[in-house]
């Protein structure tokens, strides 16, 4: 069956605005004293919805097959006749494989970049205060092999951003190690600038209703998103949903009410792909942490079009489910994602 071509993001919004425009020529224009939807207000969908998950399933390299929870592959493309997963895990020593084998267990990379595709990849890279053996920083060669895929697949730009809370973002970078393995790869390293932040209402928001924003994660073509599995002092654990943070201006104002505002925030931005590092992991004194000891080799890289079924498997690496972590609750109450790993087709595969 020949695969659709992804619809990008900011084709979705154009789309948006034009059947609005329409409505309105119809007879169909707001009453008077309403608010005529802008790109900002609109309510978004992502345009690269999670597939369906498949009832009952919870399986390994196969969607028809009872297999058990983890099974040795060299080979984890999905065969001809398999539909893409909708939840991957694999496991191995080498990051770079084991992050394109996890794309290749949902479609391949053909499956969210066209060609001539402006990609923005959103890694954690909160401070410049630990070079990523200390697992507070997203582990450079999942980004850099992330880059690559996507230019492999004909994406003109891949700028990869984040908004760091200590040291400049420019220190930051380099001493992730991300800036290195980024340019090495063909892509950018973006400083986002705080002029450039513009205000857009959050349409499905329930306790936050308007952010200072990015404006380019929200108009580019795909949106990945590549959090480290970490120790959090607030929310106990950050992974896909908490890593949005990054994308706005003013962080302490999500604290009224952090689990609920990084909801709303995730509804907003919903990224269409969720890539969670778990090469190393940070078990404890997050999200800055500084201890060698704190720190867990998994060599693990979780994959979903679902930020909150990414997250929910996530949790499990600590002993948690995502029921345990308020805004994983927060994110499926609001109807963005699953966290119920035992409803959905997801496959786990071990490299050796």
């Amino acid at each position: 069956m020949t695969r659709r071509p992804p619809i990008s993001r900011r084709t979705f919004l154009k789309l948006t605005a034009t059947v609005a425009a329409g409505a309105a020529l119809a007879g169909c224009a707001p009453k008077q004293g309403s608010t005529i939807p802008t790109e900002a207000s609109v309510t978004r969908i992502n345009p690269t919805i999670p597939p369906s998950p498949t009832t009952g399933i919870n399986t390994t390299g196969s969607s028809t097959a009872e297999t058990s929870p983890t099974e040795t592959s060299s080979n984890p493309e999905p065969s001809s006749t398999s539909s893409p997963a909708y939840l991957a895990v694999v496991h191995g020593p080498d990051p770079a494989a084991i992050t394109r084998a996890a794309i290749e267990v949902l479609g391949s990379i053909a499956s969210f970049v066209s060609s001539g595709y402006d990609v923005i990849i959103k890694p954690n890279i909160c401070t410049d205060y630990h070079p990523p053996e200390y697992a507070t920083t997203t582990n450079p060669t999942v980004v850099g092999t992330l880059v690559s895929v996507c230019l492999e697949a004909g994406a003109k730009r891949v700028r990869v951003m984040d908004f760091p809370f200590g040291g400049t973002a420019k220190s930051a970078y380099a001493i992730s190690g991300i800036a290195d393995a980024v340019e090495a790869a063909g892509g950018e390293m973006h400083v986002m600038s705080h002029s450039k932040y513009t205000k857009v209402d959050i349409p499905q928001g329930r306790d936050l209703h308007s952010v200072y924003i990015y404006p380019d994660i929200l108009e580019a073509d795909l949106l990945i998103n590549v959090p480290i599995a970490k120790d959090h002092g607030s929310t106990r654990l950050t992974l896909g949903a908490k890593n949005l943070m990054g994308v706005i201006l003013d962080r302490n104002m999500m604290h009224m009410n952090l689990s609920q505002r990084i909801a709303d925030l995730t509804s907003l931005v919903l990224p269409t792909l969720t890539v969670i590092d778990a090469v190393r992991i940070l078990t404890a004194n997050g999200p800055t942490g500084g201890d060698l000891g704190d720190v867990k080799q998994m060599d693990t890289v979780i994959a979903s079009r679902d930020i909150v079924a990414a997250d929910a498997y996530a949790t499990t690496l600590f002993g948690l489910t995502g029921s345990d972590i308020g805004y994983i609750q927060a994110c499926a109450d609001m109807g963005l994602g699953s966290m119920d790993l035992s409803n959905i087709d997801l496959r786990e595969i071990s490299l050796g």
